[in-house]
């Protein structure tokens, strides 16, 4: 399989973004990529307060995706949208799959919330505004087996080994909007890590830049062999990396160092 990352910086023009979007799927496509990962939120990323009309997996954003994945003839994954939550006051963080012809094949909410209070530096709450997701999604892509996380919860290892293991991925994605300054000492080590302990590809496609006051991305998207070797990495600024995933690799990989199956608890 051949994987694009696609790295952006998603701002408060939704029409701007998705346009931005589009480019960097039709350069995956014309790369021959099967698959094309985009970052978390890449329908807008800017002030609350500016935030465009809510809408359903199937509203105008995710048919502007449907269809650029049937034109393209291409999967592609849009790493996240603001969905219409369950009230008025909250959104779901919602990754949208479609296959080749536009058809909508998976969608996950984002599990985990990053709700973090340290008087007098920071205070941020997601779980105020974003409603929390509860099942983990593992879909399959031409008969690779591809679990779905975002951002946080990149942080949180047993997610990923359920999705190893009980869905037994072969290749897990973390679209992203992770910030500067974690990102610097952290972004690169837990991707590796979440690829070597369950013995999958990783791709994380990221935001990059900045979006609004005092909220700048990482980028740095990359894909990670299930050894925790980089085979790309996208520099700073909108772009992408192509990647082809040697599965062969994988299998011998499992087979040589067997840690999945030498598992306990």
């Amino acid at each position: 399989m051949r994987v694009a990352v696609c790295q952006l910086n998603a701002r408060e023009d939704r029409r701007s973004n998705l346009a931005a979007a589009e480019v960097l799927l039709e350069r995956a496509a014309a790369g021959n990529a099967d698959l094309a990962v985009l970052p978390e939120y890449v329908d807008y990323l800017g002030p609350a307060d500016g935030q465009p009309t809510l809408e359903p997996v199937d509203g105008e954003v995710g048919q502007f995706f449907a269809d650029a994945a049937q034109r393209l003839g291409m999967w592609v994954v849009v790493g996240s949208i603001h969905e219409r939550g369950p009230d008025p006051e909250r959104t779901y963080n919602t990754c949208l799959v479609f296959d080749r012809s536009g058809a909508l094949a998976a969608t996950y909410r984002k599990i985990h919330l990053y709700d973090v209070e340290i008087p007098g530096r920071v205070s941020y709450l997601e779980s105020a505004t974003v409603a929390a997701g509860s099942q983990p999604v593992v879909v399959e892509v031409e008969g690779i087996r591809v679990g779905l996380s975002i951002c946080y919860d990149l942080r949180f290892p047993e997610l990923y080994r359920r999705l190893a293991t009980d869905g037994e991925a072969d290749l897990l994605l973390v679209p992203a909007a992770f910030m500067l300054h974690t990102g610097r000492d952290h972004w690169e080590v837990l991707l590796r890590a979440r690829a070597i302990e369950n013995q999958c590809f990783v791709a994380a496609a990221g935001q990059t830049g900045d979006h609004e006051p005092g909220r700048t991305c990482f980028g740095r998207s990359m894909v990670v062999d299930p050894w925790g070797t980089v085979l790309a990495q996208v520099p700073d600024g909108s772009g992408l990396a192509i990647v082809d995933l040697d599965l062969e690799r994988l299998r011998t990989i499992r087979a040589e160092l067997p840690s999945l199956a030498n598992r306990r608890l």
